[in-house]
């Protein structure tokens, strides 16, 4: 006899328990392969992990990072990072940074409330997408361990070949510079005994007699086939070139201090639409924020600070660089506020605060005989407060090139030892060789230089073989203030051709009228 089939026996309610389970079990491989894949043709750090066997104890937030609606976010801390100021987080940083390069327009996050610790580090854009935010609302801090330096390099964090980058937010980028500066270029005789370690070198090690006096010399220690076994630094002799005396820098090895290459503390190069804004960069080793070879740069409501005594410290250097806007920016450090170097065409600065340093300035330009071209700068509406100078153009003797349309107009200066500076015989400190050759210098315009300055006004200092042309003033009004062992001086002109469109406070009746008899015209390979 046939019996009917109720829905409500319990075969049929273990038939319904199981069609769920079927569905639930589907539901999950589904979500577990939309994991594993992180949509860029790469295997995600997730699946990496459940495939190594290591628990994922400490990732639920990657999880639902990569799963949902901020998929293009990558936290730093979800890759490691301890951000306790201690700790090494160099690597974490490296790894974010890799899953971050392949996604368009993603967001690498450098999160609030923690300091992270990080060695040298290059942020590689070779194979990168473009628009890649760097959101820093967190603390970086330079590693002061000598040896993570080794020998120097010339960049901490830097970013490199990259179409739209952008580094954001409200967090601090510090170099730790103090343990950098007592051990200067300026204090260390290295540099100056490179040529004496060259000859030495290529001597073939001969057993010539000549000496050299220095403090930076190691005693290197061979075995018996020859074979190099270790230096150590034996300060404060003179030494004969010997076959087993080499010039070296003092390093962590040999002595503990950090090398005498100082490194800029952020650097972009050979980058277009980069953004810099929000951030400041504090104490770094050299340069605190440098464009090398870059395209269509933006620079706002950031700040750079460092003591103003912080040895070679520029706020801001560009290099090779053109189509840039630097705006809203307080920069105090201990060289240029900003130093506008060959290559750069299409600057923009505006309403920018500068002090303590040494003002905003182009060049040095044409050293050991460069071609050095600037052109189309302008520098408006800013202040310079107890500054070297205000607006500078310096140049070495016996470059080539030229500078040429610059204005600087609405400058408000306080206390600032020469507001107006053109030095076409500039030199570090060392002797310099008299040249005939120089960069060229005209179209200079000076508008609404106003404030006070307490060594000289106005100096002009320009090449007798290349005199400045077209210098044009408007409206200078200094008024001088008398500091305990100050000299004042008047106004200092030299083979500085052009016209003062108004009458200026001091005068100013130094200029040359019409074009110089003697102008030499530069060739066709020394011209930009």
């Amino acid at each position: 006899m046939r019996r009917n089939f109720s829905v409500r026996s319990p075969a049929f309610a273990l038939l319904i328990a199981l069609l769920a389970w079927s569905l639930n079990y589907g539901t999950c491989i589904a979500r577990e392969g939309k994991l594993s894949w992180n949509g860029s043709g790469r295997v995600s750090r997730v699946s990496r992990l459940m495939k190594e066997g290591r628990t994922m104890q400490a990732e639920p937030t990657r999880m639902v990072l990569q799963t949902g609606a901020n998929s293009d976010n990558f936290n730093v801390l979800d890759y490691g990072a301890k951000g306790d100021g201690n700790t090494d987080d160099t690597k974490a940083f490296e790894a974010a940074w890799a899953d971050a390069c392949q996604v368009e327009a993603s967001t690498m996050v450098v999160p609030s409330g923690s300091v992270f610790l990080l060695n040298p580090i290059s942020f590689s854009g070779s194979n990168c997408k473009s628009n890649i935010v760097f959101q820093l609302d967190g603390k970086i801090i330079a590693t002061t361990s000598s040896d993570a330096w080794g020998s120097g390099t010339l960049q901490w964090l830097e970013f490199t070949k990259l179409q739209g980058i952008t580094v954001r937010g409200k967090g601090v980028v510090d170099g730790q510079g103090s343990v950098w500066w007592n051990n200067s270029p300026a204090d260390n005789p290295t540099n100056k005994l490179e040529s004496a370690a060259s000859s030495t070198r290529e001597s073939n090690y001969s057993n010539s007699r000549d000496s050299v006096n220095c403090s930076n010399f190691c005693q290197a220690y061979f075995d018996a086939k020859g074979h190099h076994l270790t230096q150590m630094p034996v300060p404060g002799r003179i030494f004969n070139r010997t076959p087993d005396l080499i010039a070296c820098q003092i390093t962590s090895e040999a002595t503990g201090k950090m090398p005498s290459t100082m490194p800029t503390a952020l650097r972009f190069y050979g980058s277009s639409d980069v953004t810099v804004t929000g951030i400041m960069i504090q104490n770094s080793p050299k340069t605190h924020l440098k464009f090398d070879t870059c395209t269509t740069v933006q620079v706002f409501d950031m700040r750079v600070s460092s003591p103003g005594d912080s040895p070679n410290t520029d706020g801001i250097h560009l290099q090779n660089s053109q189509d840039v806007v630097i705006h809203s920016t307080s920069l105090a450090c201990g060289d240029d506020c900003v130093s506008i170097q060959t290559g750069c065409s299409g600057v923009y600065i505006h309403n920018v605060n500068c002090g303590p340093g040494h003002g905003i300035s182009i060049g040095g330009l044409g050293r050991d005989n460069t071609k050095a071209c600037v052109s189309n700068v302008t520098v408006r509406d800013s202040t310079m407060s107890n500054t070297l100078t205000g607006v500078r153009i310096k140049t070495w003797q016996g470059g080539s090139g030229s500078v040429q349309g610059i204005m600087f107009s609405n400058i408000q200066v306080s206390e600032v030892e020469t507001p107006v500076m053109i030095d076409q015989y500039y030199c570090d400190g060392n002797k310099c060789q008299n040249e005939t050759s120089a960069v060229a210098i005209s179209g200079i315009s000076y508008q609404n230089i106003i404030g006070t300055y307490t060594v000289k006004p106005v100096h002009f200092a320009c090449s007798d073989s290349l005199p400045c042309t077209g210098i044009t003033l408007s409206t200078i009004q200094l008024k001088a203030i008398q500091l305990e062992n100050n000299n004042l001086n008047e106004p200092f002109c030299w083979q500085t051709y052009g016209v003062s469109k108004t009458t200026t406070t001091p005068p100013i009746d130094c200029l040359k009228m019409g074009k110089p008899s003697t102008n030499r015209v530069q060739s066709n390979a020394d011209s930009c």
